[in-house]
């Protein structure tokens, strides 16, 4: 009952997050970050990460689970969150409108501040940037779950199906069947937090950082949610995450 309560208590947390500034559903909730990402999104890479289709076996899998059921465990929302953000350099508004449209349980309040946090666009949290070839090891180890929701890959060995371009039969599939990889997700990965954090490198950077920590930090001490974290002590932020 307790940890059930604390969850009702993160839910209005972030439903007042919405009503204390509802412009988080169309602005940066640090300013510093606008124009970091382009406006208009690559077609071709939000297509792809919307269907299901970026060569990336696990991020796939759960994307046509969610188009399919309307329903994805958080972890996996989040990481595929952070696949369009940081892999694919995808401003997070498209992105999570698409997400919007597919989620039975959406809620607004709880919807975007996520989307910002899980885009490393809030100044206060945790830069996540989750591995979505290690998240299948980890998820998904035998891959019943990729085999399920990606049937082009019935063919690659239960050892192989997570990074199917390291078979010996990928010519055949890969390209044809099945994609390449849209990126090199650890590339990809490596460049999105450099640009991250040349944002983050300044005192006014800083200083805005502080004061949406005031204006949206939990005011229960002790108690902290996964990726909701305050500014690092002396108003930095924390190093980024990968998972």
């Amino acid at each position: 009952m307790t940890s059930f309560s604390g969850r009702l208590h993160w839910r209005d947390h972030f439903t007042q997050k919405l009503e204390d500034q509802p412009a988080l559903e169309t602005t940066n909730l640090h300013p510093a970050y606008e124009g970091t990402r382009p406006a208009e999104p690559d077609p071709a890479r939000l297509a792809a990460w919307s269907n299901g289709e970026t060569g990336l076996p696990f991020v796939d899998a759960c994307m046509r689970a969610l188009n399919a059921t309307g329903w994805l465990n958080f972890r996996m929302r989040a990481m595929l969150m952070a696949v369009s953000s940081y892999h694919l350099w995808l401003d997070w508004r498209r992105p999570g409108e698409h997400l919007a449209r597919l989620f039975t349980d959406y809620e607004p309040g709880i919807h975007w501040p996520q989307v910002q946090m899980q885009s490393g666009t809030t100044g206060i949290n945790t830069v996540r940037i989750y591995n979505p070839v290690k998240q299948g090891y980890d998820q998904d180890p035998d891959g019943v779950f990729i085999r399920r929701w990606v049937p082009e890959l019935a063919d690659v060995p239960r050892v192989l199906v997570h990074e199917p371009w390291r078979w010996d039969g990928a010519s055949g599939l890969l390209g044809k069947a099945y994609p390449h990889p849209i990126v090199d997700h650890l590339a990809a990965a490596k460049e999105a937090r450099q640009k991250v954090w040349a944002v983050r490198g300044n005192k006014a950077f800083r200083n805005k950082a502080n004061a949406i920590q005031h204006k949206h930090g939990s005011r229960k001490a002790g108690i902290k949610m996964r990726g909701q974290r305050p500014a690092a002590k002396g108003g930095g932020p924390e190093k980024a995450s990968l998972v």
